[in-house]
């Protein structure tokens, strides 16, 4: 029966998956990208990286609750962005239907905030090694306000005109992964390089730790993609399982590229393989059949391979732009890809699962069996202008962002600083070595060692002892 609490419009089943798929993408980040981002660096940096993550996760739930969410989802002020105001923060606005599915809009304020958080902290991955923690402070609220939020209106919001156009971006291969790529890139472009010792050599200082970072990234994309559909119906079970089969066989041809040209299986490499795939598939989970899924991870585990260890090699330009990560291969080139490819292999019964019943939304294989050639170009032709738009807004928003950053903060850190990491930002060390619970007896700033427990009980055991 209908109660206060549980009014008729309500579906427990819908909230409660929706609920877990938004933790489930939340502990993507928090720890999943906490722990890998920590790991994968040097170890001189792995403080400084995984706070840079945890960081942006605070300050995007903040800004999202307080204008964010309903720039991004909200009453339309222009075709590519909403109305900011401060609804999320009331009673009546979180407690009424949301925009989408059968539960109130808390829920979709919740899972739509861990979509933006993830988003900032792949920007990070590209300046890892050398940012000013002070900037990145004021980078985050800034780029969610003027680049994430127009994205996220334009493509997915029922007003945004890309998403009117009728481009297909079923879970956020546009509007988090190309996005993320792009600005990462161009931030990492204004920021800066890292020493030149750390661009020769920059050793993971726990590769277990990356692999068990990289396994959260990867069963949280049950949640990322399984959620989209904004019901636990079909289409997110289909989601699921493509999401999977596309991750594996990428991962698969990216570790036999490493075997073959390399002469050996690079756990790293094997990682960046799993990753493109999650990316590439993020765009057509719920749309395309499970060939077409690992048609996308044979594409997704051999063309970014090819951009980061061939084309970047040759570049001029790519090599100068110091991308820590490779974010630009493994979030912007996969992300186009997913694109690209949803415009060609989209199924049109699937498609009306997630659309609605709406002829345009058809693949060009489909398209070209129908005899509907031109419905298929078109869609083809719509999916690469999102492409050209996202890629002008965060080259141009990044920047403007970087600019204006840099003239309260410096960007980059100082030479000191670069070279003692994360002692010198944080006055903290990831791991105690010298001694029992201590750091170093004396840092390279003359700071004398510093107990890494203040528990009096703790005191008292040792001298017990």
């Amino acid at each position: 029966m209908a109660t206060e609490a549980a009014p008729e419009w309500l579906d427990k089943g819908d909230n409660a998956w929706q609920l877990a798929a938004a933790t489930l993408v939340g502990l993507q980040s928090v720890p999943g990208l906490v722990i890998l981002y920590g790991s994968i660096v040097k170890k001189k940096w792995a403080v400084n990286s995984a706070f840079m993550a945890l960081y942006a996760f605070a300050a995007t739930f903040v800004c999202w609750c307080l204008w964010a969410f309903r720039m991004s989802f909200g009453d339309r002020l222009l075709p590519f962005v909403g109305r900011p105001d401060l609804a999320a923060l009331g009673q009546d606005f979180l407690t009424q239907q949301g925009f989408a599915g059968a539960y109130p809009a808390a829920t979709l304020l919740f899972f739509q905030f861990v979509f933006a958080a993830i988003t900032l902290i792949l920007v990070a991955g590209s300046l890892l090694g050398r940012v000013n923690f002070r900037a990145w402070m004021l980078f985050v609220p800034l780029w969610l306000t003027f680049s994430y939020t127009i994205g996220a209106f334009s493509l997915w919001s029922s007003n945004g005109f890309l998403f009117k156009a009728g481009v297909m971006d079923f879970a956020g291969g546009y509007v988090i992964h190309l996005s993320s790529g792009i600005a990462g890139f161009t931030a990492a472009y204004w920021v800066g390089p890292r020493t030149a010792k750390d661009r020769e050599s920059f050793p993971p200082n726990n590769i277990l730790l990356t692999l068990a970072g990289a396994g959260l990234l990867w069963m949280g994309w049950t949640g990322f993609n399984g959620g989209a559909p904004y019901a636990a119906n079909i289409d997110a079970s289909l989601a699921v399982v493509n999401t999977h089969f596309c991750t594996a066989t990428s991962l698969l041809v990216w570790l036999c590229l490493d075997c073959f040209v390399f002469g050996r299986p690079s756990v790293i490499g094997a990682v960046q393989g799993m990753i493109t795939g999650l990316v590439c598939i993020t765009p057509a989970a719920g749309l395309v059949q499970g060939w077409a899924a690992m048609l996308m991870g044979v594409v997704s585990g051999s063309v970014p391979w090819c951009t980061m260890m061939v084309l970047h090699k040759r570049s001029r330009f790519l090599k100068r732009v110091d991308d820590t990560l490779a974010v630009l291969h493994t979030h912007g080139v996969a992300g186009s890809l997913g694109g690209i490819l949803t415009g060609v292999l989209a199924e049109p019964r699937l498609s009306r699962l997630f659309f609605g019943d709406d002829p345009r939304y058809v693949g060009l294989v489909y398209a070209l069996k129908d005899g509907r050639a031109a419905a298929g170009l078109r869609q083809v032709g719509v999916q690469l202008a999102g492409i050209a738009f996202v890629v002008a807004l965060n080259v141009a928003v990044t920047s403007a962002v970087c600019l204006v950053v840099g003239l309260l903060v410096p960007l980059r850190l100082s030479e000191e600083q670069l070279a003692a990491g994360d002692d010198a930002i944080h006055g903290e060390d990831a791991y105690a070595v010298w001694g029992d619970g201590e750091t170093y007896e004396q840092s390279v700033h003359g700071n004398h060692s510093y107990p890494m427990t203040s528990n009096p009980m703790a005191s008292k055991a040792d001298e017990m002892i």
